[in-house]
């Protein structure tokens, strides 16, 4: 398979001819989360991607900033759980 300029922005850019030949492939590394380019005499004619949106990846500074924010208890939420338990909630 052939990349081209936008691969780098897209993840790779196959031919219409290639698309036919792989396509179970292509369906693979789509439901992966790879945007793939299809092309037609070299220019991008169409875009392959999944159906879901993909997840936003972690940003583990903003997940690191936040639980230092938080305050730590005294009281386990093992403990906090079985006073509610036992009060009837």
């Amino acid at each position: 398979m052939v990349a081209d300029p936008t691969s780098a922005i897209l993840g790779r850019s196959v031919s219409v001819a290639e698309a036919k030949a792989h396509l179970s492939e292509l369906l693979t590394a789509v439901e992966a989360g790879e945007v793939i380019s299809i092309t037609r005499r070299g220019k991008a004619v169409a875009t392959l991607s999944s159906a879901e949106r993909p997840r936003k990846p972690i940003d583990l500074d903003e997940l690191r900033a936040l639980t230092d924010g938080m305050q730590y208890s005294e009281v386990s939420a093992v403990d906090v759980v079985r006073e509610m338990r036992d009060a009837g909630y």
